[in-house]
């Protein structure tokens, strides 16, 4: 049956993956976004409706809404200042504005309940039995108690959507395994670096990981579910685990050596996330909260939702068939989404005149290229992760190490695909605020700085001539800002100076640079 769906949080990580298969099954497909030119650019964009809106702002919400039956709800805050606070108020418009719509159904995908509301776990490496049919795990009154914020914020937007008035499914995950997921980043990097490590006492508690495969599963098939079917539900895959014997089972799966894990008491969740931030692309940020979660015990203590929803074909995927996946994805260069894709909302590039009145520094330099435009766009498109940015190497590599230090992604969080951007995802330290393919790139720093910072690259056609054009602007904030930018001046020419050509003489000699990196 075709069914007029929307879906919230199409730029995240889930919310990108699930609309295209809700598409592919037939239904008519409607994308809710603050800004919809993130989604011009993606491979499915012509199967879908993409509307402007922000369940912050109630006016949007009305249009969005009309005629949809099922509406999935993906919109996360984490890692944003005050976001307990703005996920709740954005899940109380988004029901209100739902239930005056008419909307048959909400679905929202949710974190395991806080605080024990788990039933007991089964053993390390265990799996886990089916429930009787139909059982269901049903938000308590008194369940948010959790010290996690994170646990705190998910569990207060499921019971806003189950008081709506919509019939709501609300389905419940832990870790989610997946290339590009944080929980999965968070994994690996932690394994792949650290043979031998300290670790907080958290890595002992059991957690019930689903692949990201298992949980689009669950979510498309919710939308043919009958009106009888609400609740809450949790999902899980086939394996019970600490996060030591996650640890341990990855390292198998790639090939590495058996990691020794040490697990002590004084490491708390704040030093713990502090550490994840600086070994994973993690930032601390977003480490804290995902760590503070994981110092509940997360495990499915029935399979209700098996009475509604049957497992995919072939059963549920285990972690190391998981693990596999996602890094046959990583090694292809195939990542269809990735946890940094979702950002928080910021002013793009102010035109020229916005500037008057205001200091604004600017880096402006170009060089005419002996090379075909689609060339050059080529080697423009491929900047950043292990192609690098072609100039001052060791700078890079400072800047990006002082900005994880501080909190910030560094230049851990690399691309998503070797060749290919598509506006608002993450590149290294910056995110692409803008792309006129074969013309123009624009990344939006998203470093910690006492200002706003942007780089612009262009491919140019002049009196027959192919040029690139490169444009630095920074607008500092305060006193700091302006004494950074003539701290970081010097190098300009060392770093700018060398971006242009060395982009120049790569598009000439034909080919782009990959230099070795870790395996990301």
């Amino acid at each position: 049956m075709v069914t007029r769906i929307l879906v919230t949080g199409a730029t995240g990580y889930v919310g990108g993956r699930l609309a295209p298969r809700l598409a592919a099954r037939g239904h008519e497909v409607r994308c809710l976004t603050r800004s919809p030119e993130r989604l011009a650019d993606v491979p499915w964009a012509s199967r879908v409706e993409v509307v402007r809106g922000d369940v912050d702002d109630p006016s949007t919400l009305p249009a969005a809404l009309d005629g949809v039956a099922v509406a999935y709800y993906l919109v996360h805050s984490l890692g944003v200042a005050g976001f307990e606070e703005r996920e709740r108020r954005g899940a109380e418009n988004f029901a209100a504005a739902a239930a005056r719509a008419g909307v048959r159904r909400i679905v929202y995908l949710g974190g395991p309940a806080p605080d024990g509301a788990q039933s007991r776990p089964a053993p390390d490496g265990a799996r886990s039995g089916p429930a009787p049919d139909g059982a269901r795990s049903r938000p308590a009154p008194d369940r948010v108690r959790s010290g996690s914020a994170h646990l705190r914020s998910r569990e207060a937007v499921a019971r806003t959507l189950l008081a709506s008035g919509v019939p709501t499914l609300v389905l419940r995950a832990a870790v989610i395994l997946g290339s590009g997921s944080a929980s999965f980043e968070m994994l690996r990097y932690l394994t792949e670096r650290l043979p031998v490590m300290v670790a907080p006492r958290w890595v002992r508690n059991r957690v019930q990981p689903i692949a990201i495969r298992d949980v689009l599963h669950y979510l498309v098939a919710a939308a043919d579910l009958p009106d009888t079917v609400e609740g809450d539900f949790a999902v899980g895959g086939p394996d019970v685990l600490t996060f030591a014997g996650m640890m341990r089972r990855y390292a198998k799966v790639a090939g590495l050596s058996r990691r020794v894990i040490v697990p002590v008491r004084p490491l708390t969740p704040r030093l713990s996330a502090y550490w994840v931030g600086l070994v994973t692309p993690v930032p601390g940020r977003l480490a804290r909260p995902l760590v503070q979660s994981l110092v509940h015990e997360a495990v499915v203590g029935d399979r209700g939702i098996a009475a509604h929803i049957p497992d995919p074909p072939g059963g549920l995927t285990g972690f190391e068939t998981a693990v596999r996946l996602a890094l046959a994805r990583i090694a292809e260069g195939d990542v269809e989404t990735r946890w940094s894709t979702a950002a928080a909302p910021s002013d793009p590039l102010p035109t020229d005149p916005g500037w008057t009145g205001g200091t604004v520094y600017t880096d402006e330099r170009g060089t005419a290229v002996a090379a075909s435009p689609d060339r050059l766009w080529a080697v423009v498109e491929s900047i950043g992760g292990n192609s690098g940015w072609y100039s001052f190497p060791l700078a890079w590599a400072v800047r990006g190490w002082f900005d994880q230090l501080v909190g910030g992604a560094g230049l851990r969080r690399g691309r998503r695909h070797p060749t290919r951007l598509y506006a608002g995802e993450a590149l290294d330290f910056w995110r692409v605020e803008a792309i006129d393919r074969g013309r123009l790139l624009r990344l939006r720093a998203e470093m910690r700085l006492p200002g706003r910072a942007w780089l612009e690259m262009r491919v140019a056609e002049r009196d027959g001539e192919v040029r690139y054009e490169q444009r630095a602007v920074f607008l500092p904030r305060g006193l700091p800002g302006h004494l950074y930018w003539w701290a970081v001046a010097p190098f300009h020419t060392a770093v700018f100076g060398g971006m242009v050509a060395n982009i120049a003489r790569t598009a000439e000699r034909g080919r782009t640079v990959s230099r070795s990196a870790p395996r990301r």
